[in-house]
């Protein structure tokens, strides 16, 4: 990896973005140019927190980086993205990667023509509980997801598959790793016009399976997820970032036949553990790190187009219009 920072910026500092500003000025590897903001004041603000500048356009912004942050509302994903491709930028887009398929499929196309990165902003993938669980993953089977949080406006202009479910969607296509073969799901709006709380069963090849349910009309936020493969079984705190393992005992199959009725003789509870570390700074330095060949990057482009395909999937099995969500 080359020695000198990488030079970086950020399009769209609002309440998401000022966060990759603030990471990206405090990482050794990286050296934050600039931000670039539709409102100049929220732009101006940003830029004195973090000791940056702030430019009036995007197109200066573009000339001064080489790689650049899509933090903008998701209306303009394709748009912004496809400025910085044009231009030979590496770009990390947050989630959901566009509004359509259409424009998630341009985006992956122009970063392919261009030969530069297109990284999806999944930050799930860089959770403290799912960091810890990663050596011990092989081959899930059956996967619960429950992803529900308090009313809040932002985000309400969409469907809650697109503003929460998508992070699930995104993380089973990436444990699971098989087509998907068959999406049913259910649905209603309660307080928008939209679709508040939504569940969904995934079908996989191999006869893995997915169920999913996400809600924006909690009194309280609840992130967990519980993973089951032949070898034991995940109970996982995403909002924690904590987790633990039932791991199946080698003689487990002797103890039941033995007529073991104490899951204790049947199974090893492994405490998972992570270093701390904030996921956003975790996903930001990957995106450095990909650039600079380093390491592979944790969600490309093409994973995040997979993962809206799939969460418009399931937009189309519960009956609902797709609203365009907010960055």
């Amino acid at each position: 990896m080359s020695a000198a920072p990488l030079p970086v910026g950020v399009a769209g500092v609002g309440s998401l973005g000022q966060h990759h500003a603030r990471l990206y000025a405090a990482l050794p590897e990286a050296r934050l140019v600039g931000v670039y903001d539709v409102v100049p004041e929220r732009a101006a603000d940003v830029a004195a927190r973090f000791g940056t500048t702030a430019y009036a356009s995007l197109d200066a912004l573009l000339a001064d980086v080489e790689a650049l942050s899509v933090v903008v509302p998701t209306s303009v994903h394709h748009e912004v993205g496809l400025a910085a491709l044009a231009r030979g930028r590496h770009v990390l887009v947050e989630k959901p990667i566009a509004a359509t398929i259409q424009e998630a499929r341009a985006l992956v196309e122009a970063a392919a023509t261009a030969g530069v990165l297109l990284q999806t902003g999944h930050v799930e993938r860089f959770n403290r509980a799912l960091r810890a669980a990663a050596p011990y993953l092989a081959s899930p089977r059956f996967i619960e997801s429950d992803r529900v949080a308090p009313f809040a406006a932002r985000g309400s202009d969409v469907a809650v598959i697109l503003d929460l479910m998508i992070h699930d969607l995104d993380l089973v296509l990436a444990l699971v790793k098989e087509p998907v073969i068959d999406v049913r799901a259910s649905g209603i709006g309660v307080v928008t016009r939209s679709v508040d709380i939504a569940t969904a069963r995934i079908e996989f090849a191999s006869g893995a399976v997915a169920n999913l349910t996400a809600s924006r009309l909690a009194r309280e936020r609840v992130r967990k997820l519980r993973i089951f493969q032949p070898t034991g079984y995940f109970s996982l705190d995403l909002a924690a970032g904590k987790g633990e393992f039932l791991r199946l005992k080698p003689d487990a199959a002797a103890s039941l036949a033995a007529g073991a009725t104490d899951l204790a003789r049947l199974v090893d509870r492994v405490t998972l553990k992570a270093p701390e570390a904030e996921p956003l700074a975790l996903e930001l330095a990957n995106f450095v790190h990909a650039v600079r060949g380093a390491e592979p990057p944790a969600v490309t482009g093409a994973d995040g187009l997979s993962a809206l395909a799939l969460a418009f999937r399931v937009l189309e099995a519960v009956g609902s219009p797709a609203a365009l969500p907010s960055a």
